[in-house]
């Protein structure tokens, strides 16, 4: 006989990464790859690199450039695309509450296809899923419409044919091949990735890609030739250009190696698109839907099995059941909200704002803590000179005369400094120092020595025709313009530079630094024998004269505009690539309380948790790279914030899409606008706080705590008249006819206003807020329908199959014109209609729905929908019931208010 051998349970496996963590980590290995064979580029020989990509230092031909256009598609990095048209309408009618009215239709169809409460749930579905489709399909447009407002070219050059002289074309970005030969100059955009070929003093902008601030030297050499150790960051190769950097001084020839989704800046940009994490307004609408649609589970059942109980008639009770799911269904949610969101970007376009999703509105009024950088948010995004100082810190007037000689005379590109170094010079005193100099030769700024140099001759006096005095004035970093100096000038006497002078100098200057001030030293030196030419070694034996100290500005509106964000209940937090110094006394001249200032690195050792902690005490982040930036959002989030970012370069795409708010502006890198949710015409916190307002205008313009109070107490009402009246309280049909006028009158919603004291905190979507609002405010209605009902009941008679036509049509106007009034209840947290009054499109579509309501009984529908004419002695009750009902409301809705401390 065998033996069985008891078999050992396999373990289980541990789950496996998700499908976005799989694509992230793929991306992540992408870009890795593209690095390195960038890298692999960077360490080859022009010659070497020319021939791999089959072309020549003259350029390719038209036909060749064409051909290769073809083959490799335009220069465009990965970016979201707008679905088609018929996808967007599909989507739109993809959410829980036309689900559930879809399903409802095809029972009542299956039961009986002339059934007139088929077309009524077509109607509501309809018209929901049709205007939210039109808003978001608009908003996309406009959005596109604005990217195509700017086009960028790039000059290349290329050849007529193969044996033609090769000329230089302006060609659009997207049209730029692998093996063109491209030509930069100061201010141009790097189009694709570039091996230089050929540079002269060329200076590069990385932050798109890196964060760091300061240009990095580029040229034709490799560092391995310098001595120097080798990269394998390309964004560190000396003689690469990669997308999405600028040129920032010199110029030079390269040739391109890689572009659109094969480019660095391809591979992150890849990265960046697909599903976004769900946001605040995506986690609130979820929470909600699925809270109202388990209130309809409860409910429905309980009403079927009471009407097939009591009444015996389980065909009727199961069409009642569904009429009950509709009215506690509020299908028109999804519609209201889109047309809310829809008003408020209208109304934000106004203001120079784009919204390219339209629930970032809602985001916006939820926001409670904002992510900015501070260049051109808090500060003016221009330099300008503060000081021009003495080595003992004093204004000197011949500092400034040297340091306008310097950058006046220079043949490079003039950098923000030097620019704002001219502009602070009178015109009258520009002539009077030109006049008194000429120019003899400049030794360029570069990143090594971090200086640059002019010698100038002394023009001769009138009739002097002895030789002419050459002067260098050299200007740059402090440390390397110091080790060069001798000596320095002491109120106006040259005395020697002793250790204690240099260290009093240097304290100078660090104070200015503290001060959040870029400072650059000025030293001259009186040339013995003059030549023509100079050279690096000349730069020796300096006198220094004192300092520059330069700002950028603080706007004159920012402290106003982070006083309003304050006093809207939002606090704002600089994350920023710049040096610490720089970024507190920006802060501090802002009025930002700025405490401990924490460096990015300074965050990559803490886990989540201590994260979220820092996160929650700290007001001010420098030196903050991508990843760490998209952390703090994160972190943030976590601490259960609504976190809004506004950045404009790659290196905050990502913090863009991981915030509820993702902001940028206009002059943004693309892939940083295809990121953010809100773009901004104008970098201004004021216009902000504007967006502040009205996506909290928008929240409180959904009514959805109105809607589900109202709906709840009506099916409540239902419930008790259900298990004590022999017939049906309201006919199926009337029951969807009610529904479907109120929420026709709701569609003035978004024209609504809301109180000044409701716009000054932040608006959640709170869903177990909104359960014990219902449960609250529901039964005051029940209250008074079960008022009705004894009216109709006992005074009217109204208590037999014979008679209940009447008492279907009493309840029928009565709980229509109840739920219509509470909109007006419990829009404000103030006597409705006298201390606070809704905008007049809702007092009209208020007064429409009433009229309705009143006339459907006497109007030639009545008999199709089971209607009756009431005797006038009706109305006087209806008013007391409606008196009395409003009455008791706003008594529980102030001991709701100091109950709770909240209202919607």
């Amino acid at each position: 006989m065998t033996m069985l051998t008891p078999r050992t349970p396999a373990k289980l496996a541990p789950p496996g990464p998700s499908r976005r963590e799989r694509k992230a980590a793929e991306l992540q290995a992408r870009t890795r790859l593209t690095g390195e064979r960038l890298a692999a580029i960077s360490a080859r020989s022009g010659v070497q690199v020319l021939q791999e990509v089959d072309t020549s230092p003259a350029g390719l031909t038209h036909a060749e450039a064409a051909l290769r256009l073809e083959r490799h598609g335009p220069n465009t990095v990965a970016h979201e695309r707008a679905p088609r048209w018929y996808l967007q309408l599909a989507k739109a009618y993809g959410n829980p509450f036309i689900a559930v009215l879809v399903l409802l239709a095809a029972v009542m169809y299956w039961q009986d296809p002339a059934d007139p409460g088929v077309v009524i749930l077509s109607v509501m579905v309809g018209i929901s899923g049709l205007l939210r489709f039109w808003q978001e399909f608009r908003s996309g447009r406009a959005a596109d419409a604005l990217k195509k407002l700017v086009t960028t070219t790039c000059a290349v050059q290329r050849r007529a044919g193969s044996g033609s002289a090769p000329t230089t074309f302006e060609v659009p970005m997207d049209q730029v091949v692998p093996g063109d030969v491209v030509k930069l100059a100061a201010g141009d955009l790097v189009p694709a990735d570039l091996r230089i070929v050929t540079a002269k003093d060329l200076g590069v902008s990385q932050a798109a890609l890196s964060g760091e601030s300061l240009p990095a030297a580029k040229a034709d050499t490799r560092k391995r030739d310098l001595g120097q150790q080798e990269t394998t960051d390309p964004v560190e190769a000396d003689n690469l250009a990669l997308m999405g950097t600028s040129v920032t001084s010199g110029t030079a020839t390269g040739v391109v190696v890689a572009t659109g989704a094969d480019t660095y800046f391809g591979s992150m940009a890849g990265s960046l698109v697909g599903e976004r994490p769900q946001t605040n307004f995506d986690t609130g609408v979820r929470k909600v839907s699925f809270l109202l649609i388990r209130f309809m589970l409860v409910m429905v059942p309980v009403v079927f099995m009471i009407n097939g109980f009591t009444k015996g008639d389980w065909d009727e009770a199961f069409l009642f059941g569904i009429a009950v799911a509709v009215g506690l269904t509020p299908e028109m949610l999804p519609m209201v909200v889109s047309a809310n969101l829809a008003r408020g970007a209208v109304a934000m376009s106004r203001r120079k704002v784009v919204v390219k999703r339209l629930g970032a509105i809602q985001n916006l009024g939820a926001m409670d803590v904002l992510c900015t950088d501070k260049t051109g948010t808090l500060t003016e995004d221009r330099i300008v000179l503060d000081r021009h100082l003495d080595v003992h810190g004093d204004e000197d007037g011949e500092v400034l005369e040297y340091g306008y000689l310097n950058a006046r005379f220079q043949t490079g590109l003039k950098n923000l400094m030097d620019q704002a170094v001219i502009d602070r010079v009178d015109e009258a005193e520009e002539v009077v120092v030109d006049a008194r100099f000429s120019m003899v030769d400049e030794i360029p700024f570069d990143f090594a020595r971090r200086r640059m140099s002019v010698v100038l001759a002394r023009n001769p006096l009138v009739g002097d025709l002895g030789p002419r005095e050459h002067i260098m004035i050299t200007k740059g970093a402090v440390e390397e313009v110091l080790d060069l100096c001798t000596h320095l000038m002491d109120r106006g006497e040259r005395v020697e530079l002793t250790e204690r002078l240099r260290w009093h100098a240097t304290r100078i200057a660090e104070d200015d630094n503290r001060q959040g001030l870029r400072v650059l030293a000025v030293a001259t030196r009186t040339i013995d024998a003059p030549r023509e030419t100079y050279t690096v070694a000349d730069e020796d034996g300096l006198t220094l004269v004192g300092f520059l100290a330069f700002l950028d500005p603080p706007k004159a509106d920012a402290a106003r505009a982070l006083t309003g964000l304050a006093d809207k209940g939002i606090a704002v937090k600089v994350v920023t690539g710049d040096n610490e110094l720089v970024a507190a006394r920006v802060c501090a001249d802002v009025g930002i309380d700025v405490g401990q200032v924490v460096l990015g690195p300074g965050t990559d050792a803490l886990d989540d948790t201590e994260l979220r902690e820092l996160a929650a005490r700290t007001t001010v982040f420098a030196k903050a790279n991508p990843v760490q930036k998209a952390r703090i959002v994160r972190a943030l989030q976590a601490g259960g914030h609504t976190v809004g970012f506004l950045g404009d370069g790659i290196n905050d795409a990502a913090a863009l899409r991981d915030a509820d708010v993702g902001i940028s502006v206009d002059t943004a890198v693309d892939i940083a606008k295809e990121s953010a949710d809100i773009i901004l015409l104008e970098k201004d916190l004021t216009v902000l706080e504007q967006g502040v307002v009205q996506g909290r205008t928008t929240f409180g313009n959904t009514i959805i705590k109105m809607t589900a109070s109202s709906n709840f107490g009506n099916v409540f009402s239902v419930l008790v008249a259900s298990a004590f009246i022999p017939f049906q309280p309201m006919l199926a049909i009337m029951l969807l006819v009610q529904n479907l006028v109120y929420d026709i009158s709701q569609l003035a919603t978004p024209w609504d206003r809301m109180d000044e004291e409701y716009l000054r905190r932040p608006r959640n979507w709170d869903a177990k807020g909104i359960g014990r609002f219902m449960v609250t405010i529901g039964p005051v209605s029940s209250i008074f329908d079960i008022s009705m009902f004894l009216i109709m009941w006992h005074v009217f008679a109204a208590n037999s199959e014979a008679s209940q036509s009447l008492f279907q049509s009493g309840w029928f106007i009565e709980g229509l014109l109840s739920q219509t009034l509470i909109v007006h209840m419990i829009r404000t947290r103030k006597i409705p209609f006298v201390q606070s009054r809704a905008s007049w499109p809702v007092m009209a579509m208020t007064v429409l729905a009433v009229l309705t309501g009143l006339w459907l009984p006497f109007s030639p529908l009545a008999p199709s929908l089971g209607f009756v004419a009431l005797p006038a002695s009706y109305f006087p009750w209806l008013i007391g019931v409606l008196l009395a009902y409003c009455t008791l409301t706003q008594l529980v809705k102030t001991w709701y208010i100091r109950r709770f401390g909240t209202w919607l």
